[in-house]
């Protein structure tokens, strides 16, 4: 029997497209709503791994992902349920799970961030959905808070947010924030054409260069390396504050009875070392969760400051991130290669993406130039000829990983720009994309070196 959690009220900020502002707007409402003493739960739709450390910051507890392709929706559902966060286990170092204080008050308020526009998505769909926004809403009943980059348009705004609101039966557009309004003129206007297709204003934020975040080529900047993230929350924070009618929102939000236990992954093992820096950051934060549930103990380390995994550890679990901004550093931590080829000698260790690249014999950066990685497998790959590969995955494990046996199904997401120079060791998985095409990526495996492209999201249902 699942017995029902509790009804957390909630919105989706969404989006008709990417560059709307809606990442600002939702770090905006996370630091208002704290500084007000509203207790606020982030999320964040579809497979993303940078805005929900941006959450984290802005909310003091750990976003999760939640996914309408890789997830199914009694598992959405646990995920939002098992949102409180607990106590770190006894023994296990702090600064793994978001890198923020603990928060143990319960959740008054749910903010999940969209990804794209409201409705993309792959075009075949997954456990739920096809991955977008508007199926979280759908699920949830969660009412969507349609941010829109005014730049360029009057009246023509109400009639993009008409067509968002009457575009699918079940998702509900609740009112709009208008972002990057111009002038007191240009605000009229607006506010005209929004009366005309019958939405709420909740917001009117006026052009504002502070509230520009930097990005790179997979996103934004990671929010440890922002120059005075505080400095830029506090200010959001201000900025929404002013301009937003935090009251309103809030009083929009629908309650969604959560229930269950999600299906989880196994932990790696009862103490695994991660690393957790820079360049290895791209860890989920649900997949962490669901490591502790297991018992497992979690041992951070740094590369980048030439650490090695712990020796008190059962496996070691590199993430991905950004080794190819930090090649040079790597191939100079002469501690660290040396710590983990030998662990790697008596213990498992996998990589996932950059983890994965860090594990091969080298990695070309975007200059032609090549760098000596840990040589636990033969993958080289090079950022010289860059290519993208983005999509969902699913995979058919042909050999074990830390945790999961051979012939586990999972599902996972896979985003770079690297391209494979040589990959001469035994395939790891049988990979196929959102739509069942094979994916030529397998990952690859050598002795108790394992390591694929696929960032791990769970079980395939």
């Amino acid at each position: 029997m699942i017995l029902p959690g509790p009804a957390i009220p909630g919105v989706v900020i969404a989006a008709p497209s990417s560059g709307s502002g809606k990442t600002t707007v939702t770090l905006g409402l996370l630091a208002a709503f704290r500084a007000a003493g509203v207790a606020v739960q982030p999320f964040k739709c579809g497979p993303d791994y940078i805005d929900p450390a941006f959450h984290a910051a802005a909310a003091g507890r750990a976003s999760l992902n939640l996914d309408s392709w890789a997830m199914t929706g009694t598992g959405i559902a646990a995920r939002i349920a098992g949102a409180t966060e607990p106590p770190l286990p006894s023994g296990e170092r702090v600064g793994v799970r978001g890198d923020h204080p603990h928060q143990s008050q319960t959740p008054q308020l749910a903010i999940a961030e969209g990804a794209m526009g409201l409705f993309d998505g792959v075009a075949a769909r997954g456990a739920l959905g096809t991955g977008a926004s508007a199926d979280i809403a759908a699920l949830t009943g969660w009412p969507v808070v349609l941010v829109l980059d005014t730049g360029g348009q009057a009246q023509s705004a109400g009639a993009v947010a008409a067509g968002f609101a009457r575009f699918r039966a079940g998702v509900r557009v609740a009112g709009v924030i208008l972002n990057r309004v111009a002038s007191p003129r240009h605000e009229a206007m607006l506010r005209q054409g929004m009366a005309e297709a019958g939405l709420a204003v909740f917001g009117v934020i006026p052009r504002d260069a502070g509230l520009a975040l930097p990005a790179r080529h997979l996103g934004l900047v990671q929010a440890g390396e922002h120059g005075d993230l505080a400095a830029f929350l506090n200010h959001a924070g201000r900025v929404i504050a002013a301009s937003c009618d935090l009251d309103a929102i809030r009083a929009a939000a629908t309650p969604f009875a959560t229930h269950g236990t999600p299906p989880r992954l196994p932990p790696p093992g009862a103490r695994v070392a991660l690393a957790r820096d820079a360049a290895f950051s791209f860890t989920y934060p649900h997949l962490l969760d669901d490591w502790r549930a297991g018992g497992s103990v979690i041992l951070p380390f740094s590369p980048l400051q030439d650490e090695g995994p712990d020796p008190s550890a059962d496996a070691c679990w590199l993430p991905g991130g950004y080794p190819e901004l930090h090649a040079g550093r790597l191939a100079a931590a002469a501690r660290f290669r040396d710590g983990l080829r030998r662990f790697a000698a008596t213990r498992p260790v996998h990589g996932e993406c950059g983890g994965y690249m860090a594990m091969g014999a080298g990695l070309v950066d975007a200059d032609g130039n090549r760098h000596e990685m840990a040589g636990l497998l033969g993958l080289v790959t090079s950022y010289a000829a860059r290519r993208m590969h983005l999509g969902y995955r699913r995979a058919t494990l042909l050999a074990a990983i830390p945790g999961l046996p051979q012939g586990s199904r999972v599902t996972g997401h896979e985003f770079h720009y690297s391209t494979i120079l040589d990959q001469p060791d035994a395939p790891l998985a049988l990979v196929t994309d959102a739509a069942g095409g094979t994916v030529a990526e397998t990952g690859s495996r050598r002795g108790l070196a394992t390591g694929s492209f696929l960032h791990l999201i769970g079980p395939a249902e």
